[in-house]
């Protein structure tokens, strides 16, 4: 395997489209993680079943969040992806996220070509309200039996607030 930041770029933002590298399917309990130094994905804990992950999770490469780890995604799709399918993604906003004291903002988005749902969904007002609340419902409890009280979504943003948040991203890897 090769290493995604070498060889992908975080895509064509600007245009709202971004490159995503997925670590953890949809449905998954695994907290599988991109190992940046030794090139690899790592199973770095098995979550308890409760917790399982309501989207996939994925990264953006060549980016860097405030907490020293790539910018991280929540890609919908209908089905769970594998780890390691890369793809490109449109973005349709942003969950504002605080970890343990730490910025750990998400980017929301979907297959730049959707066609199972005819390339419907655009912004987060087109996701269904149900799985935005399972969202957040999952990331302000997913750490509760361990370290309780420590994760919180603090709002949602737009478009335009995500792609701020991933040229910010960018520019934090291009200054490391």
């Amino acid at each position: 395997m090769g290493d995604f930041n070498e060889v992908l770029t975080p895509g064509n933002v600007e245009e709202g489209f971004i490159n995503v590298v997925n670590e953890i399917p949809c449905g998954s309990n695994h907290k599988i993680e991109w190992d940046r130094k030794k090139k690899l994905f790592k199973l770095d804990r098995d979550e308890p079943i409760v917790f399982a992950k309501p989207t996939n999770y994925g990264f953006i490469p060549q980016t860097l969040d405030e907490d020293g780890d790539e910018l991280d995604v929540l890609l919908l799709t209908d089905k769970p992806l594998s780890t390691g399918v890369y793809l490109e993604a449109k973005i349709i906003g942003v969950m504002k996220f605080v970890d343990d004291g730490e910025v750990d903002d998400k980017i929301v988005a979907v297959p730049a070509d959707d066609r199972n749902n005819g390339n419907s969904i655009n912004s987060l007002e087109d996701v269904p309200s149900q799985l935005i609340k399972q969202i957040e419902f999952h990331f302000n409890h997913y750490k509760d039996m361990k370290k309780p009280g420590t994760t919180k979504v603090e709002s949602w943003g737009d478009i335009d607030e995500a792609k701020s948040v991933v040229k910010d991203a960018i520019s934090r890897w291009n200054n490391r």
